[in-house]
């Protein structure tokens, strides 16, 4: 079974037809950049062009960084134009795909939920926490398999300000830092997650997941396992196509 998914992120808007039966794109993405300003209806062109080039028809998954209720409206947008913020994402993006049946996502729950069925999570009990490293930080919270949607961990206060100002790959490449300090950053805040937490397992996903062989090693002293995501930044297109397919 092939359902669209769609991964919009502060940087880029990516997607492709996902193959449910294997958790894996069916097609190469295709990707363009997210606009500035990040406003809806230029976001949703973004989106149309996605979605367009693979000619799809179908019902589509969208995913969007902030907290979603109903599946549809957008509570909040830290990292893209504050103008989303009480849309109706899910109207207005089935209005500018001519009509296609549109569901829209959380994008970390969408990349857990993805990691949890076809990746690192898969078969894991117990308190997960999947989080996804970018323009923000992303967290997805699994109980035993069972997701608790919208936790916005990346927005925990962390020396006085938001987690993710401190500890994003966005603030490793505005600050420059090197492997070794982001990794001593990423390692403070994950410690502070565990304590408030006490996860079994954290899951680090995101672009740099596929570059985990450069920091993972260096983050020590925290005593949740630590796993790379296997399907890296492809989890929210994955994640995106399986809310569809469950909505529909």
């Amino acid at each position: 079974m092939h359902i669209f998914g769609v991964d919009i992120g502060g940087s880029g808007i990516k997607g492709a037809p996902v193959d449910l039966d294997r958790g894996d794109l069916a097609e190469e993405r295709f990707k363009v950049l997210t606009p500035h300003p990040s406003t809806p209806d230029a976001v949703a062109d973004g989106v149309k062009e996605v979605v367009g080039h693979f000619g799809w028809t179908g019902p589509v998954g969208i995913t969007f960084p902030g907290v979603v209720t109903g599946g549809a409206t957008i509570r909040t947008a830290a990292n893209v134009d504050k103008g989303w913020v009480d849309v109706d994402a899910s109207a207005l993006l089935s209005e500018r795909l001519d009509g296609l049946p549109v569901t829209i996502v959380n994008d970390a729950d969408a990349a857990g939920v993805a990691e949890m069925q076809f990746g690192a999570g898969r078969d894991r009990q117990g308190t997960v926490i999947v989080l996804t490293f970018g323009t923000g930080i992303g967290s997805a919270l699994f109980m035993d398999g069972v997701l608790v949607p919208n936790t916005e961990l990346g927005h925990l206060e962390l020396d006085g300000r938001d987690a993710e100002k401190h500890a994003s790959t966005k603030a490793k490449d505005d600050h420059e830092l090197s492997w070794e300090h982001w990794a001593r950053r990423v390692r403070k805040y994950l410690a502070h997650v565990e304590m408030l937490f006490s996860p079994e397992l954290f899951i680090i996903g995101g672009g740099v997941s596929r570059k985990s062989h450069k920091f993972l090693h260096l983050i020590e002293d925290i005593k949740a396992e630590i796993v790379p995501a296997r399907l890296q930044n492809n989890a929210g297109i994955v994640g995106a196509a399986m809310r569809a397919a469950k909505e529909g």
